[in-house]
């Protein structure tokens, strides 16, 4: 059985971890801003795909159940995996604060 690499969640996880350590160890031509806006419009596009395939799929323009369902989970752990780095860094920023001068 033959996996579609663009059916593939890890994928995409794994390009933003491999931008982020080329912005972090200063090989990368991005800025850590520009690494974060591209997550959030990747992880936009993937709640925007899922959003599309579940209204296809109630009108029934496609019955294709597992392609919806591969949609919505790529939505779901890509929102997760941001939401996780948003919460590290308010733990960062509230740590940063806490510090005495």
């Amino acid at each position: 059985m033959a996996v579609n690499p663009l059916n593939n969640p890890i994928q995409s996880v794994g390009a933003g971890q491999a931008a982020a350590a080329r912005a972090v160890d200063g090989k990368g031509d991005g800025s850590f801003s520009k690494v974060l806006m591209d997550s959030i419009n990747e992880v936009n596009r993937l709640q925007s795909e899922a959003a599309d395939a579940t209204n296809k799929l109630a009108t029934g323009q496609t019955t294709n159940v597992a392609e919806v369902m591969v949609a919505v989970q790529k939505a779901d752990v890509a929102f997760d995996m941001l939401m996780q780095i948003r919460n590290k860094l308010m733990d960062a920023y509230q740590e940063v604060q806490q510090m005495r001068l």
